[in-house]
């Protein structure tokens, strides 16, 4: 089954001289980008975190929330996903859902305008996750904090300057950089099913379940964390112009990285806990805190073992931060050939045909943000996107199917609305989460401010351009 989005999503984007993005993209190749991007770095530096949002191994049911909430966010990211495949992602499904004349212009500024407040930043956790597993076999860089600021840009460069090529290319090498990534976790997970001890997994503390705001405020501050370790379930939608027949591939992709993803991620941490006592994980500073993987792999089977799994590790963070800067640039590119953003980011490389500019840009910013601190990278980028893109589109949804009965929907999600329901439901309690915790309130100064920056930006270019709704009334009908 085919589908013209830009006819049913009622799309009026000129055809362009030139180079055109090219259908090559198969559900091997979608699955491939989804999870190398999804498992990356993620629960290798994660766990020790999410050990202490609750202070013991309950903190792994953080786990379980954050699947549920991601697998009914996948059922909405597939819907739209298969009706409004495009460049850009959630950048289309904003802008499409809200109608693309009037609410949907002020929708797509405001994801494009908050992705380098989240993007970038998201890139930056791979790269700093990455130098600090480095530390592991080359101890000196530890004692040198620039330094390994230096080598964390490093990394984001030469990852941008690896993607500077054909998307085909790029995916032979996504394919390989996934095997490998599955190989690393699937060392992990045997070795620790192995060797588990179940009395060391369960040593809960006195209280630990004791349902009170501080439990829920703590779970929710774990759900934060795991959920950026599913991050990514999406990804293959930024590449929505370059997926062969995406009605089908995309919503394949997107729940089969998330089922996969959610096991893979459980088993991790709990092979990791029931080898490492959990309290040596959350003591800042400790080895098992720094590098818990290396930790573990060091008890069982001693030093060699630790090397060779953090050199994979290594591997896998790069294969994410491939996935991860692959997708995001194809972000200024949308925003850039709708006129949202600088028109010089909107061209393709003349031979490559892949979006050269932004790929520059995003690459760069990533570098310029790895020079941060890990912890507050992942609860800013986390509270920084939540509520314009994954309330924003959960909300566009409902928006669309209402208002635009004309658009197909080649999937539909199970269920509906009920999953859709429970996915704004969870986001907005991961969103509110960090304002009970210690500091909290400059995440949400953040979060707000960036958005209020956004909303005023918008309506300067709206002033500008003459857009809505400080165009004329003709030139806002749809």
């Amino acid at each position: 089954m085919s589908l013209d989005h830009n006819k049913t999503a009622g799309s009026d984007k000129p055809s362009s001289p030139g180079p055109q993005l090219s259908r090559r993209l198969g559900i091997l190749n979608a699955v491939s980008i989804n999870m190398s991007n999804m498992i990356g770095i993620g629960p290798f530096i994660t766990v020790p975190i999410i050990m202490a949002t609750l202070g013991g191994p309950q903190g792994l049911l953080a786990w379980f929330v954050g699947a549920v909430i991601a697998i009914a966010d996948g059922l909405v990211i597939s819907e739209l996903g298969a009706a409004l495949p495009g460049s850009g992602g959630t950048y289309v499904f904003l802008r499409d859902s809200y109608n693309r004349q009037t609410w949907g212009k002020l929708m797509a500024w405001l994801f494009a305008w908050e992705f380098f407040f989240f993007g970038p930043l998201e890139i930056a956790s791979g790269t700093i996750g990455m130098t600090e597993y480095l530390t592991y076999l080359w101890k000196p860089l530890a004692r040198h904090p620039w330094g390994m600021k230096f080598v964390a840009s490093s990394i984001a460069v030469i990852v941008m300057v690896s993607l500077y090529r054909k998307i085909r290319d790029v995916a032979r090498l996504m394919l390989v950089l996934w095997i490998t990534t599955l190989a690393t976790t699937a060392w992990v997970i045997v070795t620790g099913l192995i060797h588990a001890n179940f009395h060391m997994a369960f040593s809960f503390p006195p209280g630990a379940f004791h349902l009170d705001w501080a439990f829920l405020a703590g779970l929710g501050s774990g759900t934060i964390v795991v959920i950026y370790n599913y991050l990514g379930y999406y990804q293959v939608c930024y590449l929505g112009d370059e997926v062969r027949r995406p009605e089908r591939t995309i919503p394949y992709a997107v729940i089969i990285s998330i089922l996969a993803v959610s096991l893979i991620d459980f088993l991790l941490s709990f092979s990791f806990v029931s080898v490492v006592p959990w309290r040596s994980m959350i003591k800042p500073g400790s080895p098992a805190n720094l590098a818990v993987a290396s930790v573990f792999m060091e008890r069982i089977y001693g030093h060699w073992a630790a090397i060779a799994l953090t050199a994979m590790i290594l591997f896998t963070a790069f294969a994410s931060i491939f996935a991860l800067m692959l997708g995001y640039s194809r972000i200024p590119f949308a925003a850039a050939r709708d006129g949202l953003f600088f028109g010089w980011f909107g061209s393709l490389h003349p031979k490559g045909e892949f979006p050269n500019r932004s790929l520059l840009l995003v690459g760069i910013l990533a570098a310029v943000a790895s020079q941060f601190s890990l912890a507050d990278i992942i609860t800013g980028l986390m509270v920084a996107r939540i509520l314009v893109q994954f309330v924003g589109h959960t909300i566009g949804l409902f928006v669309l199917r209402k208002n635009q009965p004309e658009v197909k929907l080649p999937f539909r999600m199970w269920l509906y609305p009920f999953p859709a329901i429970l996915a704004l439901v969870g986001w907005l309690y991961i969103f509110a989460s960090p304002a009970f915790g210690p500091g909290g309130w400059k995440f949400m100064v953040y979060a707000f401010t960036t958005i209020s920056a956004g909303i005023a930006g918008y309506f300067i270019l709206a002033y500008r351009k003459r857009m809505w709704p400080l165009a004329s009334r003709d030139a806002t009908r749809v």
